[in-house]
């Protein structure tokens, strides 16, 4: 997320639990703490940043450094570091003071970072909040408190070969035609193809119903209030559940079984991210198009967003100079220097991208909501996803998910509650 950069969700699950056990608690001796302003007289020497280790971050924020240093004087030492391994650390090697100024973090570690005591609290002007892209800086906030800086924006949309559909599908009656007339599983060819056993892109037809994760009121989540075995979430998994009965997805389907496929050429769309432009364009050229996610009874699906941003170590000695230069990494200029190496999509709505490529997953955010970044979240992406598998193999869904529900609810309560 080049290796290759999907987001990988469910991979964090197990290890949140563990986080939360084993980190420092953030309502002790930290809450006490008073970082100094930045000012001339206590700029640091240097500050140290741990930056996730792909070669195209690591070149991107060499350039961005340089400048910074350029401008202040300070020298910044990047350490590269993969981003699912930088949590785990920091709750040991914070406390210790072998930690960075900064770290970087997808949004939905947000809850666990701050409830760890590892990530300090960051104000910013309103000045300083302009240009980030709607919803990004509330992604990294957690209970009113802000907790990251946004560097990056991400979601799914519709991505097709043009060779086989010359239009994107508008609806999803307009997909499924798509899957009956070009799906012939006996010479591996299909219309559509989305990893629909991965509750990440099962999402949007959850959604479209009336299903959710969590309730939720003015970016506070309530955890208690769990949407899983709702009608709308049933009524969602049986249209994916239709999919594989009608022979549209394969059974045995995942990403790179979906990507192996689309790349030769075999499928007509796929459900994917901006993390593939580069591997699919190399392989079918100005045939690649994309646009949003199709709609269902006249609304467009919703998707799942993830924002990937940087954190202030709170034991960091030089916090507000740390949290200067998050803000420098992620200006216009720097997130302009960050696309063209990273070919991530900056968090920033006043920057133009000029790929059309990407126009379609920038529209899509319009319609996309970030995925909960409450630690209780990670006691439901597995659970779901096994339920999703059972569903789509033919078990009755409502009876499923009332018992992913309940076994979900178990998980928050050992947790006390997913937020302490």
């Amino acid at each position: 997320m080049t290796k290759r950069k999907r987001f990988m969700w469910p991979a964090v699950i197990g290890l949140s639990f563990t986080l939360m056990a084993c980190g420092p608690d953030r309502s002790g001796v930290l809450e006490q703490l008073q970082p100094e302003p930045a000012t001339e007289e206590n700029k640091p020497d240097s500050l140290r940043v741990w930056v996730h280790d792909t070669e195209t971050y690591l070149q991107a924020y060499k350039v961005i450094a340089e400048q910074f240093t350029e401008e202040t004087g300070i020298e910044v030492q990047l350490v590269p570091f993969g981003l699912f391994d930088q949590l785990e650390a920091m709750s040991l090697d914070a406390p210790s003071g072998r930690g960075p100024d900064l770290f970087f973090q997808p949004h939905d570690m947000t809850g666990n970072a701050y409830l760890q005591g590892v990530a300090a609290e960051i104000e910013l002007t309103d000045e300083q909040k302009e240009g980030y892209i709607d919803g990004s800086l509330e992604a990294l906030s957690y209970n009113g408190v802000q907790v990251g800086i946004p560097a990056s924006v991400e979601t799914y949309a519709l991505m097709y070969n043009a060779d086989l559909i010359p239009e994107a599908p508008e609806t999803i009656e307009a997909l499924e035609q798509v899957g009956e007339e070009l799906t012939d599983a006996s010479s591996d060819q299909y219309g559509f193809l989305l990893e629909a056993q991965n509750a990440f892109f099962a999402y949007p037809f959850l959604a479209a119903y009336g299903g959710y994760f969590f309730g939720e009121d003015q970016g506070v989540y309530d955890v208690e209030d769990i949407g899983i075995a709702n009608q709308g979430t049933v009524q969602g998994t049986e249209l994916i559940r239709s999919w594989y009965e009608k022979g549209y997805l394969p059974s045995n389907l995942n990403g790179d079984i979906m990507n192996g496929l689309f790349l030769q050429g075999n499928v007509g769309a796929v459900v994917s991210g901006p993390w593939s432009i580069n591997e699919y364009r190399n392989a079918l050229g100005d045939q690649l198009r994309t646009a949003p996610l199709p709609m269902i009874n006249g609304e467009r699906l919703e998707s799942f967003a993830g924002v990937k941003g940087w954190m202030v170590n709170e034991y960091s000695e030089h916090i507000n100079w740390a949290k200067e230069l998050a803000l420098f990494m992620t200006s216009k200029e720097s997130s302009e220097i960050f696309f063209d190496y990273a070919q991530e999509i900056p968090a920033r709505s006043d920057i133009d991208l000029e790929d059309e490529v990407y126009d379609a997953f920038i529209e899509q955010l319009e319609y996309a909501t970030f995925m909960p970044n409450v630690p209780a979240v990670s006691a439901v992406w597995e659970p779901l996803g096994d339920a999703l598998i059972f569903i789509s193999n033919g078990d009755d869904a409502e009876e499923v998910l009332v018992e992913t529900q309940d076994m979900i609810e178990d998980e928050i309560e050992i947790m006390g509650g997913g937020e302490e």
